[in-house]
């Protein structure tokens, strides 16, 4: 009998099971391994903090964001005072499930079938090495199984109506430094030519790059944006190592358990940061707080205790997660407003505060002057009063 089974072994799923094994509970962890998730790799120096991550998962430390619009004009944001790590997903998920492992937790691998509580209540699996279907006996569950989880789906209301941006990406060989392509700088391309309603990015990973885009749109055709993209990015020639995608949640769910046994965490609840698609970070922090609310579940006996984990969360993040939101909205409709999205980065406060806010996942609060002038430009350049080539 497990007090808690962890469905799913990404950055959420891991972090939940490292935690309760740690604070002293009995934990199963199932993972079906072999996939690995599109994902531009970004960690921001509070995930290494809180979670314990050294410098020697990163793959290189980027220095510079570089914007770039519809019509190719590019802002350089220098990160000062920090700086954006980069991981890729296929190192970094092993990682944290054998942390986990190394912990205290069982790792099984299969696929999960169902919840069964006919004599209490047990995970349903299908063992990857047999084929047959197995039982994991425990009082708790969480659902850390991605996107459209199958454990969400099957137990908690309202996980079938999440808004979902199709993400896909190529790993390629990186080349060395060019004009268009520099190894400690992270390019975001607003353009409605590669994603409608999203973005573009190249992301370098040291020795590889990640080249990807996402969209809501059903009708793109990701792999022939994303051969775009490489070409306008001077990355054509470059030799492919990975091809990947996966639906990606763009709105956290409005209740993450079931009101018995069942509580999500990171992308199964939803939480991917919108306008920036940022999900590790919040994924882990989603697995945390899943756990947290696990153990209050099992110290108190009370399910309604579940509820913790969206609580916490939301407590922490929703205003970021608000300001997120209303930037996509605004900027991601066309080809104008990302132009003007672009022309608005220009400005030093915003450079200085977007970075200062995804390094410590904070909104700043100590100049409020340049929240004032923010505000003042964001409305000038949405409502056209400002043109979009101004500088």
């Amino acid at each position: 009998m497990y007090d808690v089974v962890v469905v799913g072994g990404g950055p959420a799923g891991a972090t939940a099971a490292e935690d309760l094994v740690r604070s002293g509970h009995k934990v199963a962890l199932l993972d079906r391994e072999g996939r690995i998730k599109p994902c531009g790799g970004a960690i921001p120096p509070r995930l290494m903090q809180d979670f314990h991550i050294g410098e020697e998962q990163l793959l290189t430390k980027v220095n510079t964001a570089r914007m770039i619009s519809p019509t190719g004009r590019q802002v350089d944001i220098p990160i000062e005072n920090g700086f954006v790590g980069m991981v890729d997903r296929k190192d970094f998920d092993p990682f944290l499930r054998e942390r986990a492992v190394k912990a205290g937790a069982k790792y099984f691998v299969g696929t999960f079938v169902r919840v069964d509580r006919e004599s209490g209540t047990a995970v349903i699996y299908r063992d990857k090495a047999s084929g047959e279907e197995r039982a994991l006996p425990c009082k708790l569950i969480i659902g850390a199984d991605g996107a459209k989880s199958r454990v969400g789906l099957a137990e908690v209301e309202g996980a079938d109506k999440v808004p979902l941006v199709f993400a896909y990406h190529e790993i390629i060989k990186a080349p060395e430094a060019t004009a268009t392509y520099d190894p400690l700088r992270c390019d975001v391309i607003y353009d409605g030519a590669i994603s409608p309603d999203f973005y573009g990015w190249v992301f370098p990973h040291g020795g590889t790059t990640s080249v990807g885009m996402g969209t809501e749109n059903p009708d793109v055709n990701l792999k022939d944006a994303t051969a775009a993209l490489r070409m306008a990015s001077g990355l054509s020639n470059c030799e492919t190592l990975r091809k990947e995608g996966a639906p990606i949640p763009l709105k956290p769910m409005d209740r993450w358990d079931n009101g018995k046994d069942v509580v999500l965490a990171g992308d199964a609840a939803g939480v991917v940061a919108p306008s920036s698609g940022e999900g590790i970070y919040y994924a882990m922090v989603g697995g945390r707080v899943a756990a947290t609310a696990c153990a209050a579940t099992l110290a108190s006996g009370r399910a309604k205790d579940l509820r913790l984990a969206r609580k916490l969360f939301m407590r922490e993040h929703k205003t970021v997660f608000r300001v997120l939101a209303s930037m996509q909205n605004a900027y991601y409709r066309s080809d104008d407003r990302r132009e003007r999205f672009v022309s608005l980065c220009h400005d030093i406060d915003v450079q200085r505060l977007t970075f200062e806010a995804y390094m410590n996942k904070k909104l700043v609060k100590a100049r409020p002057l340049a929240h004032l002038k923010i505000g003042v430009k964001n409305l000038a350049h949405l409502t056209g009063l400002v043109r979009a080539e101004h500088v």
